[in-house]
């Protein structure tokens, strides 16, 4: 998979878990939106639930982002942009903690429950240790691609 054309019909986008910058779930999201403007996202959305949680977190604007995307910016120039333009100005100590919350996170009402539910149900219900978000993201990139649960 190429960073600057990923394409998500044949492999998945970066884990949620990858950093850039000491933030969760961002590389992810450009591979999504590097995609997207190839027009080979495939099933992923750019600026889904889960991106929106790092656009809130540092303040930045989704279109704007991926206009850098359309310009080429390899992750370190986004990075430097985040830094440059985000609302909210983080601290790395911020940026750790919510990377680290990030990670832990579980649904936390129940319509969300009930959504994270039936996709662990559906790929792999013999599995006690999917928890997080994070981990069925992971396990449904892999089974996606023709992985075993």
């Amino acid at each position: 998979m190429s960073l600057f054309n990923p394409d998500l019909t044949k492999h998945p986008p970066r884990s949620p878990r990858v950093r850039l910058g000491g933030f969760v779930i961002l590389p992810r999201m450009l591979d999504k939106g590097r995609a997207l403007l190839a027009g080979k996202n495939g099933e992923y959305n750019y600026a889904c639930p889960l991106d929106q949680q790092f656009l809130e977190f540092a303040g930045i604007d989704a279109d704007a982002l991926k206009a850098q995307l359309a310009a080429g910016k390899t992750d370190s120039e986004i990075l430097d942009w985040v830094r440059a333009n985000a609302r909210h100005r983080r601290t790395p100590a911020e940026i750790e903690a919510w990377s680290a919350w990030q990670e832990r996170r579980a649904p936390d009402n129940p319509k969300s429950r009930a959504f994270f539910n039936e996709v662990h149900e559906k790929i792999a219900p013999q599995r006690a240790d999917i928890v997080t978000w994070f981990d069925l993201l992971d396990l449904d990139d892999y089974v996606s691609f023709g992985g075993r649960a």
